[in-house]
């Protein structure tokens, strides 16, 4: 289970984090810039052009038949020592970043279900060609520079505007041990985003014109069936592959995805009984899609008719998927036991695909 290893108790913690407040209000810090909160090279136009010309599928490096749904590819191994960066943190999953002596960066989730779900979405994301980030769990990750409670010291660090104060007084050479964390590592590609506009939503999907009818289409659908309901566009990325911008200011190879995927399985976040019911059609005889039952009205999902292509190539895809890498699937997100056992998680999954895969074609 998700987890973190303390002395500390909360009440404890709360006092520290009071400190730095007033520490910070006391000392009079200026304000200082977060890692994380640079200002974005592209303009709203050079967006909008760059997901018109997106991608959504690329060809898998191994077949959905042999692929491993137990860990991401490039896993990293069972213990990681990383150091605490003071970064800017939005939502209300306990998570923190650090950093690699290699200089990479790692987000670290470290409680309830959503890295449950963020890590068997992202994994069967990125076995099927839709790509994501690779999020895994690691047994334990020992964070230099950590605070007992990094989400909450977070929270306040930037509230005060004073992380540039708590890394000059933090005890960088302490450690803390996190066990059983969901460890994430970033999708290649710089993020296009705006002054205005992180990533993209479901009603803009449809700007999309280079990318295939058939991938797009088995894109919503896959979001339906995950019940990836919190779609709001900072939880869709639109990434340029090729890196920065060109000299006109727009991107050689732009590529749309998912990401922060926890949200999933449920629609509460993992919940075996909900994701079982949750429906896959809103009308089977039009092939039509959509989320309106689903948490907030599905958000930015709007109903869609699918097309045939749509549906088989997604159905194709998932029904290659074998008992054994299902049952990997959920075993490796840590499904069992608080969430139900493996081959409940399994039949679902089987159940869910069929409601895809049966049936008659869908209108032309």
């Amino acid at each position: 289970m998700a987890g973190r290893t303390s002395r500390r108790t909360r009440s404890g913690w709360r006092l520290a984090a009071a400190g730095v407040w007033f520490a910070t209000l006391l000392c009079g810090v200026s304000a200082v810039v977060l890692v994380g909160a640079q200002s974005p090279k592209w303009t709203e136009k050079a967006r909008m052009e760059a997901l018109g010309r997106a991608e959504v599928w690329r060809q898998p490096q191994d077949s959905p038949m042999t692929a491993d749904l137990s860990r991401p590819p490039d896993a990293l191994g069972d213990e990681v020592t990383c150091r605490f960066r003071v970064t800017a943190m939005r939502g209300t999953v306990r998570k923190f970043t650090c950093t690699l002596p290699t200089g990479e960066t790692l987000r670290v989730k470290y409680a309830g279900p959503e890295p449950h779900g963020e890590v068997a979405a992202s994994r069967l994301l990125l076995a099927l060609g839709f790509d994501a980030d690779r999020v895994g769990f690691v047994r334990k990750v020992r964070c230099m520079g950590c605070p007992w409670s990094p989400f909450a010291t977070l929270s306040v660090v930037t509230l005060a505007r004073a992380g540039g104060l708590y890394e000059r007084v933090m005890q960088s050479d302490k450690a803390v041990d996190f066990d059983w964390v969901a460890v994430e590592r970033a999708f290649e590609g710089e993020q296009i985003r705006t002054d205005t506009t992180e990533g993209w939503t479901f009603e803009e999907l449809s700007r999309v014109r280079t990318a295939s009818r058939e991938h797009t289409d088995a894109l919503r659908l896959l979001a339906v069936f995950l019940a990836h309901w919190d779609n709001k566009s900072e939880n869709q990325r639109l990434v340029c592959l090729s890196g920065a911008p060109r000299p006109d200011g727009t991107c050689a190879q732009p590529f749309a995805m998912l990401q922060d995927v926890g949200a999933t399985f449920g629609p509460r976040k993992v919940n075996l009984a909900a994701w079982r019911a949750a429906r896959i059609w809103t009308d089977r005889a039009r092939c039509e899609i959509g989320m309106d039952d689903l948490p907030h009205g599905g958000a930015t999902f709007v109903r869609v008719a699918v097309s045939e292509a749509g549906r088989r190539f997604l159905a194709s895809r998932l029904q290659a998927l074998s008992d054994d890498q299902l049952a990997a699937l959920f075993r490796g997100a840590r499904f069992e036991p608080r969430y139900g056992a493996i081959s409940d998680w399994v039949a679902a999954f089987k159940a869910r695909t069929a409601q895809i895969a049966d049936g008659p074609a869908c209108p032309a």
